[in-house]
């Protein structure tokens, strides 16, 4: 039996060909005015997702390429 792609993740989270799973960061969707200009740009960044979290990015995406 297949196992299913987690859709939302599949729209959050990008694998790079090397296998690395990169990520939009968290905080700029609202109450950015009391947040530093400076802040705010440096949100914009792509970063890659912690080692922490790259199990629970496996399990929603079992298709991917292999995530080490």
């Amino acid at each position: 039996m297949k196992v299913k792609t987690k859709k939302a993740a599949a729209k959050r989270y990008r694998v790079t060909g090397s296998g690395r799973v990169k990520s939009g960061q968290a905080g700029k969707r609202h109450n950015t005015g009391k947040k530093r200009s400076k802040n705010t740009r440096k949100l914009r960044k792509i970063v890659s997702v912690d080692d922490s979290d790259i199990v629970n990015v496996r399990r929603v995406l079992p298709y991917s390429r292999s995530i080490s």
